[in-house]
């Protein structure tokens, strides 16, 4: 595997591979020196042009662990803020040797670009309202370490569907490892021809919440959204945020998993936030363990026999 752009880039197989490889990572991640030299010499690139924590300083965390050099990019201090265009930051960076670049865009369709553009493997750490596969992986990761399986669970995915690149990779991962997905959200916050996706739609989440394993909520992006679609948050947060009440209709071992950031107290109770089926902090730690893995698949030369 050269790029890993989408989640169409794995098949089930793929995603399975992944977190195999993920569970030896989180043993290397446990130890006095969580250090392994499986990348030494490789050069990872952040080509971050959205604000990022937790993917940014996952892959950085990722790859330091690898022993790889990571090189950073701020748009803010770079040369683009001087009308540099894309194509010319990728050349320059390319010309510094890099091996792999992990790219966020606000634009869908950038990293696939960009690999086009150049010689070293390419991330999609999110596009646009388009993917983010390492995001779906961590969360089956996490689904398989707490369930066992997402095999024939019922995830059922709360909030702002029609601006969310996590959603579109979670159901791509989630279906192709045979889980069910219901929707849940007002008509404003569903993205056109929904009903030709593999899931069931409703608009009521009081409806589906005594019946499923996961409950995933997603943030409200009002940075993404041109127009009114909500009344407000507070009505929002009444009808289809996950409060204290609705929580504890959950079947007992459900999980509560959001990618964060979350608006506490709009999509999740905070109380809910700090119960024990609450997944939000271990899907991170689970984030640098499938970064990791991914990384290692796309650079070390044979990934058949884990440096570790």
């Amino acid at each position: 595997m050269k790029h890993l752009l989408s989640v169409d880039d794995l098949g089930a197989e793929g995603i399975e591979h992944v977190c195999s490889l993920a569970d030896h990572f989180t043993e290397v991640s446990q130890r006095p020196i969580p250090k392994v030299p499986a990348l030494r010499g490789k050069t990872v690139v952040m080509l971050f042009f959205e604000n990022s924590t937790r993917t940014r300083l996952s892959f950085e965390v990722a790859a330091k662990r690898l022993s790889a050099d990571v090189m950073g990019f701020s748009i803010a201090s770079s040369s683009v803020q001087k009308g540099e265009s894309l194509r010319d930051t990728v050349a320059t960076i390319s010309a510094m040797g890099a091996h792999a670049m992990v790219v966020r865009h606000r634009s869908a369709g950038v990293p696939a670009q960009v690999a086009k553009w150049c010689d070293a493997s390419v991330v999609n750490a999110g596009d646009g309202t388009h993917e983010h596969p390492t995001q779906a992986l961590l969360d089956c990761y996490t689904i398989k370490e707490r369930l066992g399986t997402v095999a024939g669970k019922h995830i059922v995915i709360l909030g702002d569907i029609k601006h969310s690149r996590v959603a579109r990779s979670g159901i791509k991962a989630f279906t192709a490892l045979g889980a069910k997905v219901t929707l849940v959200a007002p008509a404003t916050l569903l993205p056109p021809a929904v009903e030709s996706w593999p899931v069931e739609v409703s608009m009521d989440i009081d409806t589906v919440l005594g019946d499923c394993d996961v409950v995933y909520g997603l943030r409200v992006q009002l940075e993404r959204q041109g127009e009114a679609l909500l009344p407000s948050l507070r009505e929002y947060s009444a009808h289809w945020g996950l409060t204290v009440g609705r929580a504890k209709r959950l079947p007992t071992g459900a999980l509560v998993m959001h990618p964060g950031p979350v608006n506490r107290g709009v999509e999740i109770a905070p109380e809910v936030l700090d119960w024990p089926n609450a997944t939000v902090n271990e899907q991170v730690r689970h984030g640098v363990s499938v970064r990791m893995a991914v990384l290692y698949l796309l650079l070390h030369v044979d990934t058949d026999k884990p440096v570790l």
